[in-house]
């Protein structure tokens, strides 16, 4: 694998804490952005020996703007700058200096004169023992492609001058990869990554504030490193990221997220070879959702009980040493745990009541594992006791766990290890088939970081995101979806503080799972014996079943049914989706029943308006600090 790199102006903090997080993360160099050495408190020798000391390299200096094709005077003072930079570089111990293709109104065109002043500045980097880079900037005045680019390389021939390419610069301007594989590998000094989603903008705006790691956009960053792979190139792979995200969020967070990023991208290329070539299994195919673990105190897991109950769920274990409750129905199992200590107990203190714990069942729980650990996951484990199954698990969204079983095999049988069952003679059929899907709320700027991590794990799918409005503000809703329809986990994320999502998020003290939906084989059979058992769903108001009416040409007798039952409704062509909230339990979480005809594959986003208002008018006031009085 090429040697992994990061430019410290793709993370956040000063750069005493960009380095030591990059370190941490496993990197193993840098680019030094100039911004970051100028704002630094120190001399380049304290930044080198910082560097060195955290066992990083520094692969590039960056950047050195405006440079070739400037007219006399300005074309000394460009010299005389580099040389300076070069001192500088000496000092830091750096090797290689970033020149971006000038975008002065100022500098003249043509590729014989830029061609004459890389070879003359090549004389000078040779002289203080350094290597020049050129890099095609897609906004650039005269040079905005790295063909041309290279041609500007080749000319100046001199082997102290090469090149640089970057995904986002070829990506975005839908240059040719072909091409690529006719440079020789050694005449590319550096290659740099960045993806991002695709937006119809100026590429100068695209590039400043949007771009992201590799697998958190649209880029075909995947056929790029291919194509680069092809020309023998065998030096650094490293990230440049602007992104106003990425400026706010955790430095760490976002260093372990580039690191993981081009883990998976060097993985998927791998598996474009035949043979695959990959050093680490493939992404885990998820069968179903094993169970999910709620943690709370007793009085409201009373409560939780009594709505599982109405929910047509029944107890059908206990476990054999803990205070931990079995609830079953069709293919669905929930778990609630009050114990008094255990990761359980901290996570309720932390977080309140709400979801502790997911366990998917995989295919191969050891191969899942392994991915994870390559992709630099957190695992986690705690003492288990006498007789009881160790299940292997790995740290989830909001520090939640995820567990993983098996099929078959002895990780199939922890009920039977764990939980002695509890008879059930009521012989009611089951009213819920499995679970539909699993939505977690964040903060905003989380949202990449948690879409990298699912898909780069788990064989999911990125659906296009929704911006969804609630009353308070718009929630961005991005959906991930497994090709059987047996994983679907939807992503929640908002810049605005008092939506449903943002509140989830801050009342809860940190991310976590916001809601949870249950398909139905008949959703009406379902709400009618659920509500015969006492359960009350949220108010729709009258105004939105008159819309369907004149939206749809529904029979008025399902349409009476759907108000009658608090239902909405969406139809994609043919395909019926028929949905119904719970009310929050405990301002924290809900739950939503669900059927799908017809094949139906969305979540029924555009009825999210309609239950957002519903839900704010239930939802628990906003205390507002009243302004200090003015005497």
């Amino acid at each position: 694998m090429n040697p992994t790199s990061i430019a410290t102006v793709s993370i956040s903090g000063d750069l005493a804490e960009k380095l030591t997080a990059i370190a941490a993360a496993g990197f193993e160099g840098i680019e030094v952005f100039e911004n970051d050495f100028l704002s630094f408190d120190g001399g380049p020798r304290d930044v080198g020996r910082m560097v060195s000391d955290l066992g990083l390299k520094i692969y590039a200096f960056q950047p050195f703007r405006d440079f070739e094709g400037m007219p006399e005077p300005l074309r000394a003072r460009t010299f005389a700058r580099a040389a300076r930079k070069f001192e500088v570089m000496n000092e830091l111990g750096a090797e290689l200096m970033l020149i971006c293709s000038n975008v002065s109104p100022q500098s003249l065109g043509g590729i014989d004169r830029a061609a004459a002043d890389f070879a003359e500045l090549g004389e000078l980097a040779a002289k203080h023992g350094v290597r020049v880079g050129y890099e095609a900037l897609a906004w650039g005045r005269h040079v905005n492609d790295y063909r041309d680019a290279w041609e500007i390389v080749r000319r100046a021939n001199h082997e102290r001058i090469g090149l640089i390419l970057d995904s986002f610069h070829t990506l975005a301007r839908r240059s040719p990869l072909e091409p690529i594989a006719s440079i020789p590998g050694d005449r590319i000094f550096l290659v740099q990554l960045a993806d991002a989603p695709k937006l119809d903008m100026d590429v100068l705006s695209w590039s400043r504030h949007f771009r992201n790691f590799p697998g958190q956009g649209d880029l075909a960053v995947v056929d790029f490193v291919k194509a680069v792979e092809a020309t023998g190139y065998s030096g650094p792979l490293s990230l440049e990221i602007f992104n106003d995200q990425f400026r706010a969020g955790s430095t760490r967070r976002l260093a372990t997220d580039g690191l993981r990023s081009l883990i998976q991208l060097g993985d998927k290329v791998a598996r474009l070879e035949t043979p695959a070539r990959s050093e680490m299994p493939d992404r885990a195919p998820c069968l179903a959702v094993e169970f999910i673990e709620f943690a709370l105190d007793e009085e409201p897991a009373h409560e939780l009980a009594a709505l599982f109950t109405a929910l047509g769920f029944r107890q059908s274990g206990t476990h054999r040493s803990k205070a931990v409750t079995r609830w079953s129905q069709g293919g669905v199992n929930l778990i609630i745990n009050t114990e008094k200590d255990g990761f359980a107990q901290s996570h309720a203190i932390m977080h309140g009541p709400g979801v502790c714990a997911l366990a998917l069942r995989v295919a191969d729980v050891e191969a899942t594992m392994a991915r994870a650990r390559a992709l630099k996951v957190p695992t986690f484990e705690q003492p288990v006791g006498p007789g009881e199954m160790e299940i292997p698990a790995i740290r989830g969204v909001g520090g939640s766990l995820i567990y993983f079983t098996e099929p078959t095999g002895d990780r199939a049988h922890s009920w039977e290890n764990d939980f002695l069952p509890v008879e059930d003679d009521s012989g009611r059929p089951p009213l819920l088939a499995g679970v539909d899907h699993i939505s977690q709320s964040m903060d905003y700027d989380e949202m990449l970081s948690w879409l990298l991590f699912y898909t780069s794990l788990f064989s999911l799918d990125r659906i296009p995101q929704l911006a969804i409005a609630d009353p308070a503000g718009l929630v961005e809703s991005r959906p991930l979806v497994n090709a059987e329809g047996s994983l679907r986990f939807i992503l929640n994320g908002s810049q605005a503080t008092r939506t449903l999502s943002s509140r989830f998020v801050s009342e809860h003290f940190g991310s976590g799972v916001q809601h949870i939906a249950f398909s139905a084989p008949d959703i009406f059979a379902a709400v009618t014996t659920m509500r015969e058992a006492g359960l009350s769903f949220l108010d729709i108001p009258e105004n939105y079943y008159d819309d369907l009416e004149a939206r749809y040409d529904l029979d008025p007798d399902f349409l009476e049914r759907l108000r009658e039952h608090h239902i909405l409704y969406d139809r994609d062509g043919e395909a019926e989706f028929l949905q119904v909230y719970t009310h929050v339990f405990a301002q924290r979480f809900f739950f939503e029943i669900v059927e799908r005809r017809g094949g139906y594959s969305g979540f029924g986003a555009v009825n999210a308006p309609v239950r957002l208002a519903a839900q704010a008018r239930e939802a628990r006031p906003v205390t507002v600090p009243r302004p200090l009085r003015e005497d």
